[in-house]
């Protein structure tokens, strides 16, 4: 059985990652809001991820029942990693998402999750503290703060569900 390696990140959670027999990376970063992004490393560079597939808690759930459920799953059910009760999280937007083409005036996150939305990167480039004018774009990656349920909140709120 491979070494997995546990790596705490302070206000987002836990990354478990490990080597394939074939030399290739895989990690999985549990969020403290419960949402979690598979990894999977650059075969040159096993320091640099080449791909990030954003898993829902279902999603998640269904691909540990296919791959026969793990130890780390457990373990990762308990994750909560704040800073001082603040969670950090990172909102990927997709085209479904009907907060797409919409501002931050007309998504009420703050009012009704707690959450402050602290930055938005677009393009590859941090646009810190939008303001309530900021429409929010297909593929913009939205850097929120809040507890933990009010990020768990926030990011099901952009998602429409």
């Amino acid at each position: 059985m491979p070494e997995v390696e546990e790596t705490q990140l302070p206000g987002v959670g836990v990354r478990h990652d490990f080597g394939t027999h074939g030399g290739r990376r895989i990690g999985v970063i549990t969020h403290a809001s419960g949402r979690r992004d598979l990894l999977i490393y650059a075969v040159d560079d096993p320091d640099a991820c080449s791909q990030t597939v954003h898993l829902s808690d279902r999603e998640a759930h269904a691909l540990a029942d296919v791959l026969g459920g793990s130890q780390v799953s457990r373990h990762a059910e308990k994750v909560a990693q704040s800073v001082d009760g603040v969670t950090i999280d990172w909102l990927h937007l997709t085209g479904s998402w009907p907060c797409a083409g919409r501002t931050l005036r007309e998504i009420p996150l703050r009012e009704k999750t707690g959450v402050t939305v602290v930055s938005v990167v677009r393009d590859g480039e941090s646009l810190p503290m939008p303001g309530p004018d900021f429409e929010l774009h297909a593929d913009d990656t939205v850097v929120v703060v809040g507890t933990a349920e009010g990020v768990a909140a926030a990011g099901a709120m952009l998602r429409g569900s």
